[in-house]
């Protein structure tokens, strides 16, 4: 809590709402169960209030500090620096097809006794 609590201090709230850290327990519990917000057990505060606020913060940037606070945080207990300096990129090394399955070993059939149109409009 010490460690995101100046950055949702910046929140907007209103005067006698849940509280801040009430609704971030809230949104780890969610992150973390993969429960839906409407299932959010009844010692949390009301789902709707969770949502909006997670909502709010991810659209105005503060859901992405308090992440960036927390990875910071998590990251110096490991002893490594607060930004990582490397990158690793995933890349496909086995050569496929466009198609899968028969599509990509088959030749396309051709109809019998049909004729071909053009239309151009």
């Amino acid at each position: 809590w010490q460690i995101v609590a100046p950055v949702l201090r910046n929140a907007t709230r209103q005067p006698g709402q849940v509280p801040r850290r009430a609704i971030l327990n809230a949104i780890f519990y969610v992150l973390r169960t993969g429960c839906q917000w409407r299932f959010l057990p009844v010692s949390y505060p009301n789902w709707k209030t969770v949502y909006s606020c997670f909502r709010r913060w991810s659209l105005n940037g503060t859901w992405d500090q308090v992440v960036d606070a927390l990875r910071v945080q998590v990251r110096y207990e490991q002893g490594r620096k607060a930004l990582p300096t490397a990158a690793v990129i995933d890349t496909q090394s086995v050569k496929t097809t466009e198609k899968g399955g028969d599509a990509a070993t088959m030749e396309p059939r051709k109809s019998k006794g049909a004729s071909e149109s053009n239309c151009a409009t």
